[in-house]
C-alpha cells in the first residue's frame, strides 16, 4: 500500500469536477430538494466526497512500526502530558496541544518556556499528512513530536536529559515497546547537538555509539507520541448528518441546518471556491499554499514551505533517516519532494476546517480573530508580501482562478456554514 495515497486520488476526482463548479444550480442532470434548497446530482457528489464516512483508515506509516500497538499508545499518551520532559519542568505536549481546546492553544502564537513565531497546529487527524507544521518541514508525526523538544522556544530542552528521564521513569513500559534500554550511567545530565554551547560540547565529546543510542531513544520518545496521536480522531458533525441525509433522500434531514447553513455550505463549494484546497474529508488538500496572507511581522515575512524543504532533507530524524523504520521504498514523498517549486515561497498547510469555528485565532501566526475576518481577506485578495499569492485580485491575471466575489450576506453565511463542521473529538 502506497502511504498517504488517499488524498491525491480525492484531489484528482474533485479537479474532474472542478469544472462544473460555476454551473452549481441549473442541475442538468437530475436534483433533489432539502430545506426548499435545489441540490444538483453533481453537487450531491461533491457534498458527498466531503463527508467523514468516506474517510478511510489513517494510512500505515513505515518509519514507526510500532504506531499501532497498544502499549506504544498508552506510552505515549502518558508521554504527551508529562510536563518534566522540558527545561522549565512545566511544558508537555499538551501545553500547546490542549484536548479541552480542540488540541490547540487558542493563541496566536504558540507558547512554552518561551513564544514562538507561528500558531500551534491541532494534532487530529494529522496521520493523514504527509508533511508536518505550517511549513512541513518534519516528514512523519513521530519526527514532529521531537522538534518542539529541542527548540528553544517550547520545551527548551536537550536530548541527554530526556533519555535519562525516560530510564528513571518509564523504563519498563519503554522496554514492553521497543526492548532493552542501553544505560547511561556516568553519562553527562545534559547533552544536545541542538542545546547551549556546553550542551553542544558534552555531546561533541561522547563517542559515536553514544550518541546513536541516546537519539535512538530519543526518537522512540517521539514514536510513541505519535503513536497516540494517530488515535486522536474527528467526529461526525451536522454537516456530516446532513450529507448522509442528503445522499440517502432521508425525510426530515431539512432540519439539520439552516437556510442560512445551506446558503454557506453552496457558497463553499461553488462561488466561495474554499473547496479548491478544503477538500476530502478532513477538507484539506494536504498541500502549500500561498494566499497572500499578512505577514505577523512585516519587516521579517516568514518564508513558509520554501526554507523547509531543505530543512527536512537533512533532518536526521527523517523517512530516510538512521532511526526510521521504512525502506527506502517506503519514503516516496521524500525522495521525490518537489524542491524548485516557486509557488512555495511564503506558502503553509492547508489546515483541516473541521471543528474550525472552536479554535480561533486563524492562519499559520493567528492573523485573524474571527472567520469573517478570514473570509474577508479572502474576498480581498491582497497581493502578497511574500511570493505570489494563488489568490486572484481581478488584475493578476489568474486564468486558473477567478475573483472571489461575495456580498456581506453572503460572507456572513458562509462562516455559518462553518460552524456545522463543528463535532467531537475521539481518541480509537
Amino acid at each position: 500500500m502506497q502511504k498517504r495515497s488517499w488524498a491525491f486520488s480525492i484531489a484528482t476526482a474533485l479537479l474532474v469536477v472542478a469544472p462544473l463548479l460555476s454551473g452549481f444550480g441549473s442541475a442538468p442532470w437530475g436534483s433533489r430538494w432539502s430545506g426548499g434548497a435545489r441540490w444538483s446530482d453533481e453537487e450531491v457528489g461533491v457534498l458527498a466526497s466531503l463527508r467523514l464516512s468516506r474517510l478511510p483508515a489513517p494510512p500505515i506509516d513505515p518509519s514507526n512500526r510500532v504506531e499501532g500497538q497498544p502499549e506504544a499508545v498508552a506510552l505515549g499518551r502518558r508521554l504527551f502530558t508529562d510536563p518534566r520532559f522540558s527545561r522549565n519542568g512545566a511544558v508537555s505536549c499538551a501545553s500547546c496541544h490542549e484536548p479541552e481546546k480542540q488540541y490547540q492553544d487558542g493563541l496566536p502564537l504558540a507558547r512554552g518556556v518561551g513564544i514562538g513565531s507561528r500558531r500551534a497546529m491541532p494534532v487530529v487527524g494529522a496521520g493523514y499528512g504527509a508533511w508536518f507544521f505550517w511549513d512541513g518541514r518534519k516528514d512523519s508525526l513521530w519526527s514532529q513530536a521531537l522538534g518542539p523538544l529541542e527548540d528553544a522556544m517550547e520545551h527548551g530542552g536537550n536530548r541527554m536529559r530526556y533519555v535519562h528521564l525516560m530510564r528513571s521513569n518509564y523504563l519498563s513500559d519503554y522496554e514492553a515497546v521497543f526492548g532493552p534500554m542501553p544505560s547511561f550511567e556516568g553519562l553527562p545530565e545534559n547533552a544536545s547537538p541542538l542545546g547551549t554551547p556546553a550542551e553542544k560540547a558534552a555531546w561533541a565529546a561522547l563517542n559515536p555509539v553514544t550518541r546513536n543510542n541516546v537519539s535512538r531513544v530519543f526518537a522512540n520518545f517521539g514514536k510513541a507520541v505519535a503513536a497516540y496521536e494517530k488515535t486522536l480522531a474527528y467526529g461526525e458533525s451536522r454537516f456530516d448528518h446532513y450529507v448522509e441525509g442528503l445522499v440517502a433522500k432521508a425525510p426530515g434531514v431539512d432540519a439539520l441546518l439552516t437556510a442560512q447553513e445551506v446558503n454557506g455550505l453552496r457558497l463553499f463549494i461553488g462561488k466561495g471556491q474554499c473547496v479548491t484546497c478544503h477538500n476530502g474529508p478532513l477538507l484539506t488538500d494536504q498541500h502549500f499554499h500561498n494566499t497572500g496572507v499578512p505577514p505577523r511581522d512585516p519587516y521579517h515575512p516568514d518564508r513558509g514551505r520554501a526554507p523547509a524543504i531543505a530543512q527536512v532533507q537533512k533532518d536526521e530524524f527523517n523517512c530516510l533517516g538512521p532511526f526510521s523504520d521504512a525502506t527506502e521504498q517506503g519514503c516516496a514523498e521524500l525522495r521525490f519532494i518537489v524542491a524548485d517549486d516557486p509557488s512555495l515561497e511564503a506558502a503553509f498547510k492547508t489546515p483541516s476546517l473541521r471543528n474550525v469555528a472552536l479554535r480561533p485565532p486563524y492562519m499559520h501566526a493567528g492573523q485573524f480573530s474571527t472567520l469573517e475576518e478570514a473570509i474577508a481577506h479572502y474576498v480581498k485578495a491582497p497581493r502578497a508580501a511574500l511570493g505570489h499569492s494563488e489568490l486572484s485580485d481581478g488584475s493578476s491575471g489568474h486564468a486558473e482562478r477567478p475573483r472571489i466575489r461575495l456580498t456581506e450576506k453572503e460572507a456572513g453565511d458562509l462562516a455559518a456554514f462553518l460552524g456545522t463542521l463543528s463535532g467531537p473529538i475521539k481518541s480509537e
